[in-house]
């Protein structure tokens, strides 16, 4: 019997998710399968979806094609068009073994796609095998109750649910159990973790138990933070956890006030700028990423300084730059566009202004002394998330201290001490 073929588009968490359709459609004996997990972020990122399809069509002539993920959820009637695609299962429906339970048999409803707003769970599809046996991305949180106006996401993926923090110390225990060294928190927005649980919930509670309960997890990370929502329990695991890793993503977004508040952003430049300061402040050696969109509508030359500018004033280190692409269905699509090329444009400067960033970020490791957690080919990972290069001969997962030589601008290079 052959695996059915996953296809992932998009973010980690649909990663996450695509282990979880495997194993449900290997449990339906789905083997003719081929499945796309969609993403819907931007306009562009749908085109690609169906482009694949098409590729993948002509690829696997007599597969069943089933399309899943975001766009299917948000645009399914695109997609049962589509000549190629034989099923469109949506987001709730794709980590339900009944789903693949049902397309195993003659006749299955070719469109299911059901309310993802009505949906209120999260928690049953756990599962213990994505990523390696080094790091785990373990799901505490999907979907999102927050409207910025360029974002599609919250109508594939439904309200923000959270994961009991029982079920994730336990899941995290089975993972560490198995050989884990280091588990990743990930979801749509996981600082909403806990709003739709009973008591105290939050993810720094949800922090400070996972290290409490689990002792033997030697490092935890979170994913994207919207730094705005970080609460009392999670600056007190900043300044206090040494197994949680001082480096923090944020869904920064821009550096222009007039912007953030066009995007329906919660926070400001100066929120954002106070919340590098205070964290630097309890753990010096915290390293900073954030996501940034180029050329949101109305952004003028000057807007768009500010954003550079806070790169330096909130010393950043790893950029996820994009363009910005209008999506059909989201407020930011009906205002006043930038020209494409623009964007483009000041994309690649905020990308030159990263790669500068890191490079110096890079430069400050040389002749020090670092921890390196062993991964798959011949990467090792420092506390703050810089790469190294390893000797083939060490195994993943493998702890180790090294001294950094130099670097290639992307990674760190040195030599292995006995």
């Amino acid at each position: 019997m052959a695996d059915p073929i996953i296809i992932t588009l998009g973010c980690r968490l649909n990663g996450y998710e695509s282990d979880v359709i495997r194993r449900n459609a290997l449990e339906a004996w789905l083997d003719d399968a081929v499945i796309v997990n969609t993403c819907a972020v931007t306009s562009e990122a749908v085109r690609q979806a169906t482009q694949t399809i098409r590729k993948l069509r002509r690829a696997h002539p007599s597969s069943r094609i089933i399309v899943t993920g975001c766009a299917a959820q948000i645009e399914p009637e695109r997609f049962a068009a589509m000549h190629e695609v034989d099923h469109v299962v949506g987001n709730a429906e794709k980590l339900k073994p009944e789903t693949f339970a049902r397309l195993s048999t003659v006749g299955s409803e070719r469109v299911q796609v059901d309310d993802i707003t009505s949906v209120r769970e999260t928690a049953g599809h756990l599962i213990d095998g994505y990523g390696t046996r080094t790091r785990a991305y373990v799901q505490i949180q999907n979907g999102c109750d927050h409207r910025c106006t360029f974002c599609i996401i919250p109508y594939g993926r439904g309200p923000s649910r959270s994961v009991p923090a029982g079920e994730v110390v336990a899941h995290i225990r089975r993972l560490v159990e198995r050989g884990c060294r280091e588990v990743v928190l990930t979801g749509v927005d996981i600082t909403s973790y806990g709003g739709d649980l009973p008591g105290d919930a939050s993810l720094g509670y949800l922090v400070r138990q996972i290290l409490k309960l689990v002792p033997e997890l030697e490092r935890l990370r979170l994913s994207s933070i919207d730094q705005v929502e970080a609460d009392t329990h999670l600056l007190r695991a900043i300044a206090e956890e040494e197994r949680l890793m001082p480096h923090m993503h944020l869904s920064m977004q821009a550096g222009d006030d007039m912007i953030l508040k066009r995007m329906k952003r919660r926070h400001s430049r100066a929120d954002a700028v106070q919340f590098c300061r205070d964290v630097r402040r309890m753990r010096p050696d915290t390293v900073f990423g954030a996501d940034f969109i180029a050329g949101f509508p109305t952004e003028t030359d000057r807007m768009f300084e500010n954003s550079l500018s806070i790169v330096d004033e909130c010393d950043l280190t790893y950029l996820h730059v994009f363009p910005f692409s209008a999506r059909p269905g989201t407020p930011a699509a009906r205002m006043p566009q930038v020209p494409r090329k623009v964007a483009k444009e000041r994309a690649g400067r905020l990308r030159t202004k990263g790669t500068g960033a890191l490079a110096r970020f890079l430069d400050a490791h040389s002749g020090a002394e670092v921890e390196l957690l062993a991964e798959r080919g011949g990467v090792g990972r420092t506390r703050q998330f810089a790469e190294m290069r390893l000797p083939p001969a060490i195994a993943a997962g493998s702890m180790l201290r090294a001294r950094v030589t130099g670097h290639d601008g992307q990674r760190l290079s040195g030599e292995v001490l006995a």
